[in-house]
């Protein structure tokens, strides 16, 4: 394809910076977030970690058997985690299919919890921008405060970053007030480099979240990867002055795992970033696991796990 003087000086632009950031050490990365995830906390600390972490939670269903029944269910999950202990916070949101947010935004109204939905042809983003488009806003128009697309893995690893800029700063632009947390399909982009690339590329097309993972390709989330975007955010803003968040997702099941990721944020991005507007957690299975720890600190016994519900 000839492309146009315009988009060959943006796209050597974007090229030229994007290939000028510092290269990622992955030795030093993994070392580095290896290190992170032993640090240990305890007692008052701890029920802090636990709490902040529900508070950050993303409570997502994203199969093709999810019925309106299902999604009111994880909805009066995510806005009473534990029934039995009133002081326990709602999750941050609950991120479903663009077909349930009716369902989900009449069980969310009033509630302050946020109301997510995956769009763009998720989760390959194998689509027509004015498909991808459209589904954005139909998306938003149904109820959707915050918009989960996912960049187009093929152009990025082709090198045509131009393109997947503006697709992302068109999708900003459809989502009108909504957030719009783009996901970057880690497991697939191969290097950390690349990792750190895409990161800015989305930061500087207008996210407001940069995101791992769909869930649906392994590896998800890891910590040398969150690591990665932690720096880039950070790097972010001391260079524009604009906040963007993290949201890792995909594999993130016990408490332990969660704590590792909050020390590794607190570490990297620093204490500003310790805030569901500014990190989140996608998960399906976490919660449960948070909720059994924060039992077991109040009552000092563990909780069966059938205590609390399965989602």
């Amino acid at each position: 394809m000839t492309l146009t003087v315009e988009v060959a000086r943006s796209q050597a632009a974007l090229r030229t910076f994007l290939h000028g950031l510092p290269g990622v050490d992955q030795v030093g990365a993994e070392q580095r977030a290896a290190m992170l995830g032993t640090r240990s906390i305890k007692t008052t600390a701890k029920a802090q970690a636990l709490d902040l972490a529900i508070r950050m939670v993303d409570l997502t269903t994203l199969e093709g058997s999810d019925t309106p029944g299902k999604v009111r269910a994880l909805c009066a999950k995510a806005v009473r985690p534990d029934p039995a202990d009133a002081t326990c916070p709602s999750a941050a949101a609950v991120c479903v299919y663009p077909a349930m947010i009716p369902v989900a935004a009449e069980a969310l109204r009033g509630t302050g919890v946020h109301l997510a939905s995956v769009a763009t042809a998720f989760p390959s983003g194998q689509a027509p921008l004015d498909v991808k488009l459209a589904d954005t806003r139909a998306a938003v128009a149904a109820g959707a405060d915050e918009i989960d697309m996912v960049i187009s893995r093929g152009a990025f690893l082709a090198g045509r970053y131009a393109e997947v800029h503006d697709e992302i700063a068109a999708v900003k632009e459809a989502c009108g007030g909504a957030h719009l947390k783009v996901i970057l399909e880690t497991g697939e982009l191969a290097t950390l480099d690349n990792v750190r690339r895409a990161s800015w590329l989305a930061m500087l097309a207008g996210a407001d979240f940069v995101k791992t993972s769909t869930g649906k390709v392994q590896p998800a989330a890891t910590l040398p990867v969150t690591l990665v975007m932690l720096e880039a955010v950070r790097d972010f803003r001391e260079q524009t002055g604009r906040v963007v968040g993290v949201k890792p997702a995909g594999g993130i099941r016990t408490a332990k795992d969660a704590i590792k990721y909050l020390v590794l944020v607190n570490e990297t991005a620093g204490p500003d970033w310790l805030h569901p507007d500014r990190f989140r957690f996608g998960a399906s299975t976490l919660l449960n696991d948070l909720l059994m720890q924060r039992t077991k600190m109040a009552t000092g016994r563990y909780c069966g796990p059938d205590y609390f519900t399965l989602d």
